[in-house]
């Protein structure tokens, strides 16, 4: 909303304050759409937005000796929409509701794996022992103790009896050796 209807908004409630019942009817209905928008933005959905936007409004009506003239108006509606929206979401997040929608569940996406993603993930985890086996003794127990056991490097120089300076420029050297071999074998099943 622009700054005008910022400043039409605050002037509207200063006159409310005031006593001015046309003033404050108007702001009321003026307050609607603003409210409805914010809610939706914060996850309010279908019928449940008139009921925030009702809330709202009763909220704005007993808190509205509250409001400061000198400060801008919507951040003010929006913390107690916002408040009446998290309310409206709780008491709805803890009933189930069942939902016949045949369309949604032919339109709908599956989450799941797609077909053969157990196969991608065997052919990569095979390539990737391949590759690892392939590495120095030193580079090899880098990868494996540091890597995948994710070890700290205490702990692998520990378990392998080798410094840690030691470990790490074998990890680096090994990381590098695995970008090569595994950048080579990917173009290799691409062509």
């Amino acid at each position: 909303m622009a700054s005008s209807g910022e400043a039409s908004l605050s002037a509207a409630m200063q006159a409310a304050q005031n006593g001015d019942a046309a003033a404050y009817r108007a702001l009321l209905r003026d307050c609607v759409p603003v409210i409805a928008a914010m809610v939706r933005a914060k996850g309010v959905r279908g019928a449940a937005v008139d009921d925030v936007v009702q809330e709202t409004l009763l909220t704005v009506h007993r808190a509205r000796a509250t409001y400061d003239p000198d400060r801008p108006f919507l951040p003010w509606l929006r913390a107690i929409a916002q408040r009446r929206a998290i309310d409206v979401l709780r008491r709805t997040g803890r009933r189930t509701r069942e939902v016949h929608d045949p369309l949604a569940y032919e339109a709908g996406v599956d989450d799941g794996p797609l077909p053969g993603h157990a196969l991608d993930v065997g052919e990569r985890d095979r390539i990737l022992t391949a590759a690892v086996a392939r590495l120095p003794e030193g580079q090899r127990q880098a990868i494996e103790h540091i890597a995948l056991r994710e070890l700290s490097l205490d702990e692998a120089a520990a378990s392998t009896g080798r410094t840690k300076g030691a470990l790490k420029v074998n990890f680096h050297r090994a990381l590098k050796a695995l970008r090569t071999y595994l950048s080579s074998a990917k173009e290799g099943t691409d062509a």
